[in-house]
């Protein structure tokens, strides 16, 4: 099973992550956001950061996850190639609880993708049947 694909959306550009459930559905998410910012085999998981979120449904658990990603690249300019996601149902929605490993940003060494200004709601779902299959669309 491949981990994500890219689609293309008008000025855009949009990803499915799979998983076997929705841990690594979640994971793979986080590999796709990397690997449009560059290229993760080249980012070694040197500091590791955990982050915790709790949102109402798990649709608004996947944005506040790639916005939570996002942020921290932005704001300690790391760059992450390796995600820990554990997911649990509460009574008033989704607890994740994330650890992440990169390493700052060096773009002598890095690949320099696209820049993702921001994570949309536009089209984002999540299929949970055999495989889970999430769609997200980020930005440029």
């Amino acid at each position: 099973m491949k981990k994500f694909e890219f689609f293309d959306v008008t000025a855009d550009i949009g990803f499915y992550a799979y998983g076997n459930n929705l841990n690594e559905a979640f994971e793979n998410a986080g590999l796709a956001l990397f690997n449009i910012i560059s290229k993760t085999e080249y980012i070694e998981p040197i500091t590791s950061k955990s982050f915790e979120i709790t949102s109402e449904d798990k649709v608004s658990l996947l944005y506040d996850f790639l916005e939570e990603l996002l942020f921290l690249h932005e704001i300690e300019f790391m760059l992450f190639s390796q995600f820990k996601v554990t997911i649990n149902k509460t009574d008033g929605g989704y607890y994740l609880n994330a650890t992440i490993e990169g390493e700052g940003i060096n773009w002598d060494k890095h690949y320099r993708g696209d820049e993702v200004k921001a994570i949309t709601f536009h089209k984002m779902n999540i299929i949970e049947k055999d495989i889970v299959k999430l769609s997200a669309i980020v930005d440029l």
